[in-house]
């Protein structure tokens, strides 16, 4: 038997979604809106998706933003709607990460501008010059999510084990390790391998004085 769909359903889902999803901005003749049916509640929303800490500094980055996103002299809804998902899914937690991550999602729509540009330059001039811009701000993008990563660990250094090798005995050596004719050298404990290293010519040399002492006996 057949029954008749729940429509009340779709309509629940939807105005759950609508109270925690990222509004859309609205361009204006004369600047932007936040296009949310109860206007408080999506000014929070931005806010929230931008990482600002107040009205003001969710209105600077917006509009910086909007800027950012202008195509063919215009602000483009797409762009901008496009750069404060990407704002909104690195979770910027202060004003510095919300400031840096702005910058990031600019960088990054000017790099694919450029890479537009790039694809469709009709002379060497325009490719060279396109060319250029994209590599300084395929350079730009990797540092600043770097400064990112630094400032979000409190500037605190990565520690990073290059090389691990365990020699006889069982001894770990840590740090650039090289190996020649069974010799363990490490760049982070000199003494270390000055234990390990054989010793097979002062043994040769006591042989062979043993031997001529024999021979001057005879």
């Amino acid at each position: 038997m057949n029954t008749a769909p729940d429509l009340t359903v779709p309509a629940a889902i939807a105005a759950n979604d609508q109270t925690k999803a990222v509004p859309r901005i609205k361009l204006l003749s004369h600047g932007f809106s936040i296009d949310h049916p109860d206007p408080e509640l999506g000014e929070q929303l931005m806010a929230n998706a931008l990482g600002a800490a107040d009205r003001e500094s969710m209105d600077g980055i917006l509009r910086q933003l909007v800027r950012a996103s202008v195509t063919g002299g215009s602000p483009d809804e797409v762009n901008v709607s496009f750069m404060i998902s990407m704002v909104n899914s690195i979770r910027p937690r202060d004003s510095v990460e919300a400031m840096l991550v702005a910058q990031m999602v600019s960088v990054h729509v000017m790099a694919m501008r450029c890479a537009h540009h790039l694809a469709n330059a009709d002379d060497l001039a325009q490719h060279d010059s396109a060319a250029r811009a994209l590599g300084r701000l395929a350079r730009t993008f990797p540092a600043q999510i770097e400064a990112l990563n630094r400032y979000r660990s409190h500037g605190e250094p990565a520690i990073t084990v290059q090389n691990v090798s365990v020699g006889d005995g069982g001894k770990a050596i840590v740090g650039n390790v090289t190996q020649h004719a069974n010799v363990i050298v490490s760049d982070k404990n000199p003494a270390s391998a000055a234990r390990h290293a054989p010793k097979a010519s002062g043994s040769r040399r006591k042989h062979d004085s043993a031997d001529a002492k024999r021979e001057a006996q005879a």
